[in-house]
Formats: C-alpha cells, structure tokens, sequence
C-alpha cells in the first residue's frame, strides 16, 4: 500500500522514537527526506543519519536520535503543510517558532532550507513542518 504523507510517517517515527528513548529510528529513503534530515543535522536537533536498505532490498535511513541530560532535543516537531491542506508563505511571513529558538523547515526553489537559511537567502517558499 502507498503511503500518502511521508514526510508525516518520518516525523512521527522520529517522535515515537525520542519518546521510547530510542538511540536510532529507521525510515524509508527519499530525496526529500534526505534534504529534510540534512536540516535536521545542521541544526543540531538529531545526531546524524546513515543510507542503508531494509531486510527486503528497498532503501533506508537510520537516524541516530540525540538527547542532552535524558531528555530528548527534540521538544516538539510537527508537520504544517500536509497534502490536503499545502500551507506557502513569503519570507515576511514565515513565523518564527519560540521567538527563534525553534525552526521552520521550508521547501523553496533553492532546495529545503531551515526559516533561518531561508530568511539569509530572501526566499519564501512550502513550510513543511516546524521544530522545537
């Protein structure tokens, strides 16, 4: 059966993950989800993330969790633009998660940039979910 949201089922492996206390979640591979956990990586909120290929041949990502003192980085992660309900917004009016302290990950013409990258390049742009 084909998935309809796989940005969702990544995001939701990644939470249950941090909240089972998790050290690594497994999810299929795409491009997006690669430029997704490249924003993630960069921002510091997971560890990092190795190719691989499920028992079945079909192409995987692990993502190694991160934690500081027990508690999961990650507070909360939550999609905003989903199929049935796209969300776009220019750069002026992206919002800012937590008065900065949490990230917009956004889909733009020049790849998929966290609001702060987005912000430095002057482009708007598919807010794809937002990170705390």
């Amino acid at each position: 059966m084909t998935m309809s949201d796989p940005i969702a089922d990544m995001i939701t492996r990644i939470r249950n993950g941090q909240r089972a206390q998790k050290s690594s979640v497994s999810t299929p591979a795409s491009k997006m989800r690669r430029a997704i956990l490249d924003v993630l990586q960069k921002e510091g909120y997971i560890r990092g993330f190795t190719s691989g290929e499920s028992a079945d041949g079909k192409p995987t990502f692990e993502v190694e969790l991160k934690y500081s003192e027990g508690k999961p980085v990650i507070v909360e992660i939550q999609r905003v633009s989903r199929p049935g309900r796209r969300v776009y917004s220019s750069i002026a009016d992206v919002p800012r998660i937590y008065s900065g302290l949490g990230i917009s990950i956004i889909s733009t013409p020049r790849g998929v940039l966290s609001d702060i990258e987005a912000r430095k390049q002057n482009v708007g742009g598919e807010i794809l979910c937002r990170v705390f």
